[in-house]
C-alpha cells in the first residue's frame, strides 16, 4: 500500500526516469508521470497526490504555470511542489518560488539531492 503519491511533470523521458528512479529510494512511493503541465493537472484532478515534482521548460504548459496553477486551487494551497530545471538564473529561482514553489532544485540532478528535498516535503 503506498503512503506518498508524487506526480513527477517533466517532458524529457531521460530526466523524468532519472527523478523516478530517484525517488523509488523512498519506501511506500507510488509515482505517477505527466509529460507536460496540461497532463499533470489531469493527474492531479483525477486523484490527490502528496508531493508534485515539475520542470519548467515544457511544451504546451509550463512548469510556472502549473505551480500558478495549482496554487490557485484551494484545494492544493498545501500540496508541496519542487521544480527541478536548468534555469539557474536567480530571476527563474525566484519567480518559481513567488509563484508557491516550496523548493528549486537545478540540474543536472543528484539522486541524494531529490532524495533530501522529497523527503522533507513529505515529511520524514
Amino acid at each position: 500500500m503506498a503512503e506518498y503519491r508524487v506526480l513527477v511533470v517533466e517532458d524529457s523521458p531521460t530526466m523524468r526516469q532519472l527523478i523516478v528512479f530517484a525517488l523509488k529510494r523512498i519506501r511506500n512511493i507510488q509515482i505517477e508521470e505527466a509529460g507536460d503541465g496540461v497532463g499533470g493537472l489531469k493527474k492531479l484532478s483525477a486523484q490527490s497526490f502528496d508531493l508534485v515534482v515539475t520542470d519548467l521548460n515544457m511544451p504546451i504548459m509550463d512548469g510556472l504555470k502549473l505551480v500558478s496553477l495549482i496554487r490557485s486551487d484551494p484545494q492544493y494551497k498545501d500540496l508541496p511542489v519542487i521544480v527541478i530545471t536548468t534555469e539557474g538564473a536567480n530571476e527563474d529561482r525566484e519567480r518559481a518560488l513567488a509563484l508557491g514553489a516550496n523548493e528549486y532544485i537545478t540540474k543536472p540532478i543528484q539522486t541524494a539531492r531529490i532524495l533530501e528535498v522529497a523527503k522533507k516535503m513529505l515529511g520524514m
